[in-house]
């Protein structure tokens, strides 16, 4: 049996002066037992004469092997950064990969705390293995998801998939994390805390860090928490029986707390959900994931806008649990279409756009 993991998640903080010094303050108040970063980690432009006065001066006593000025650094690594856009901007991040020493290539990787099992993503272009959900890096996360034994599966990634910010939601981002396996998706990029809940899965946006605060731009759907005063932190604690984020802001306020989810398997599943397919707009392939409650024979019927019967894409016998298809349109052309979920008494349509 695990005892609780504690831990702290920041973002977009990599800027040092008085605002990163009052978050690494609160941070470090929950002697937590290590920390995630969700990218943006050396601003402005990712280069060695910064690295280590914005992050080494606030959070040495984490980092093994440390190689700065301000201390001796810690016996063990707890420090675990993801990359973020601004990382990129020198050299292809060489001071960053100069600076930490990590698991697997360094730019995604993975760890296991007692019952979490963290994924940290890098959602830059700039990455070799490619940053979609068909990439070498949306294959390594899938299966590595399908393998894991932990009872919270979380995953980080700096451009926030779901966002009402300026940057807004980054459509390249929007894997199917629920369907693979995921808990709970965090992210920056926009500098702002929002929590948000899409196809039954949590998202929460932690990128108000302390460089600078942005405007909430239009509230997306599945937004359910919006803050922007002030910058802040999040901790995360977790054991066999929950997960919970608590985000407090630098002056120790408790600002939004939620309890996620227990499932019983990575596979339960208690609705019917059909979700919107990836990519869309698509160029002759896309994919739909959808998911059944109750073992049934499960169809899904393509339709044009004139509602006549284009391709049966699935009908068959299907027990409970999450499912994808995959569909290639090379004998259809450009336009308007709707898919619609058939099992038992459920019925659900979504539109889909084939642009060739």
């Amino acid at each position: 049996m695990f005892s609780q993991v504690k831990f702290a998640a920041i973002g977009d903080y990599g800027l040092s002066g008085p605002n990163e010094l009052a978050l690494a303050n609160l941070v470090k108040s929950w002697n937590p037992d290590f920390i995630i970063t969700l990218g943006d980690n050396n601003y402005p432009l990712g280069a060695d004469s910064t690295i280590d006065q914005n992050i080494g001066q606030y959070y040495h006593d984490y980092i093994y092997p440390y190689k700065g000025t301000y201390g001796t650094g810690s016996n063990v690594n707890r420090f675990f950064p993801a990359l973020g856009n601004h990382d990129w901007y020198t050299d292809s991040a060489k001071p960053y990969f100069n600076y930490f020493e990590l698991s697997g290539n360094e730019r995604y990787y993975d760890i296991i705390r007692g019952e979490v099992h963290l994924f940290i993503l890098d959602s830059d272009p700039n990455e070799p293995h490619g940053y979609t959900d068909t990439s070498i890096q949306a294959r390594w996360l899938k299966d590595e998801l399908a393998l894991s034994w932990s009872k919270w599966n979380i995953v980080t990634v700096h451009h926030a998939p779901y966002s009402s910010g300026p940057h807004g939601s980054t459509l390249y981002a929007q894997w199917p994390y629920k369907m693979w396996g995921a808990d709970l998706v965090l992210s920056g990029h926009d500098h702002t805390y929002e929590r948000l809940f899409v196809d039954s899965l949590t998202y929460i946006v932690c990128g108000n860090g302390g460089h600078s605060l942005y405007s909430f731009i239009d509230t997306i759907n599945g937004s359910v928490f919006q803050y922007n005063s002030s910058y802040g932190a999040l901790l995360i604690e977790a054991d066999e029986n929950k997960l919970t984020t608590k985000f407090y802001n630098v002056n120790g306020e408790l600002i939004d707390s939620a309890n996620i989810e227990d499932r019983v398997g990575h596979n339960y599943v208690d609705d019917y959900l059909l979700n919107q397919n990836y990519p869309n707009p698509f160029n002759s392939f896309t994919r739909i994931t959808y998911e059944i409650p109750v073992e049934a024979n499960v169809s899904i019927v393509l339709y044009d806008i004139l509602g006549r019967k284009v391709e049966t894409l699935i009908d068959e016998y299907k027990t409970i649990g999450k499912y994808e298809v995959e569909f290639t349109a090379d004998n259809i052309a450009s336009g308007i279409y709707f898919y619609t979920l058939r099992s038992g008494n459920f019925t659900q349509t979504r539109k889909m756009i084939l642009l060739k």
